[in-house]
């Protein structure tokens, strides 16, 4: 299977080939492909993304390239983590809602709106493309804030899509860590904490 990274010059990159690393006997990955128009970064997050997967003893082939078409030809997912106007346009998300009394945040309220407007044309085109070139069947997988309205506007345009987010996972580690114990997924899948 090829996974294509979009976004994959992010500094997040590497923490997502070592989730992939880990799952070596789990998940058939042969081609991790990251794909960023940032050459500079790629040319940084690429080699070391390589060797986490080789530390990892994991043996897909990892390779990076500033192409779209190329990352997206015959993937059977499509990650996407990207971050359209880069930190500066973060900042101004994050700051300018504060003028006015509101939260200043990039997933929610003011700010998440203003990122949302510059996602989601983005990320639709994407999708698109990936429609075209990806595998008929092929998973497009949403890591781009905010994650609630860039997956809706994917579904709504029909594509085969879910949209991640690591904040519950590490608010139930860091309210585990407050309490003492080890933080455990419910087996029973009822929405309980084990043993509750």
């Amino acid at each position: 299977m090829k996974i294509a990274v979009i976004g994959g010059g992010s500094t997040y990159t590497p923490e997502l080939a070592d989730g992939i690393g880990r799952l070596a006997g789990e998940i058939g990955v042969a081609e991790l492909v990251l794909v960023d128009p940032d050459s500079a970064r790629l040319a940084v997050v690429g080699p070391v993304c390589a060797r986490i997967m080789r530390a990892l003893g994991h043996p897909a082939r990892v390779r990076w390239t500033t192409g779209l078409d190329d990352g997206l030809d015959g993937a059977a997912a499509v990650l996407l983590q990207l971050r359209v106007g880069g930190q500066a346009a973060r900042q101004r998300d994050e700051t300018w809602p504060l003028e006015y009394g509101c939260v200043g945040q990039e997933t929610t309220g003011a700010g998440g709106l203003a990122k949302a407007l510059r996602t989601v044309p983005v990320v639709l085109d994407i999708a698109g493309r990936a429609r075209q070139r990806a595998a008929r069947d092929a998973w497009i997988i949403d890591f781009t804030n905010p994650v609630g309205i860039v997956t809706r506007a994917l579904l709504d345009a029909g594509h085969r899509a879910v949209g991640l987010c690591n904040v519950a996972i590490g608010f139930q580690r860091a309210f585990a860590r407050l309490l003492g114990v080890e933080p455990a997924p419910d087996p029973g899948g009822g929405g309980r904490p084990a043993g509750a």
